[in-house]
Parts: C-alpha cells; sequence; structure tokens
C-alpha cells in the first residue's frame, strides 16, 4: 500500500492547482512504475468524469489510488480495492 500511500501524496499536491485535470493525474501517475496500468483500465471501465471526478489507479501491490470525490482528494485503499 506505500505505492498507493507515494502516488496519493503526489496526485493530492497536484489537486489544488487550478488546471488540474485527468490529463495531468494520468500523466503524474505514468511517472509512477508501480502502477498496474490493466488493472486501472479495468477500476475505471464505468468512469463517467460528471459523476466520479477523477480517475482512481490501481497499483502492483493491489492497493488503489483512489479518488474521494466528497473530500476532493486521492488517499491510498488497502488490497481488495480492486473489486468495486
Amino acid at each position: 500500500m506505500s505505492d498507493a500511500r507515494r502516488l496519493a501524496a503526489a496526485l493530492n499536491a497536484l489537486v489544488n492547482n487550478p488546471q488540474f485535470s485527468n490529463s495531468k493525474a494520468r500523466g503524474a501517475a505514468r511517472q509512477e512504475p508501480a502502477v498496474n496500468w490493466p488493472a486501472t483500465k479495468r477500476l475505471n471501465e464505468d468512469f463517467n468524469v460528471e459523476v466520479d471526478g477523477f480517475e482512481s489507479f490501481a497499483m502492483s501491490d493491489g492497493s488503489v489510488c483512489a479518488w474521494k470525490s466528497g473530500q476532493f482528494r486521492y488517499a491510498a485503499e488497502g488490497a481488495g480495492s480492486l473489486q468495486r
């Protein structure tokens, strides 16, 4: 879960920027080698920007760097979070 925490910290540093977007979040996540892109794609299959806000990212260790829309931040979630 340390990978998800590290990515959440990096993304949360960017979130308050008025120019923050899903493409910027994805770009920052691409810098993190522990992101599991096939699992991230599955995790965001039903993603809707109007409802969900920002994408979440699945990590290789099974944890998730999840967008918490009500809190307007990213947070690390433990393994098993991929089952949404």
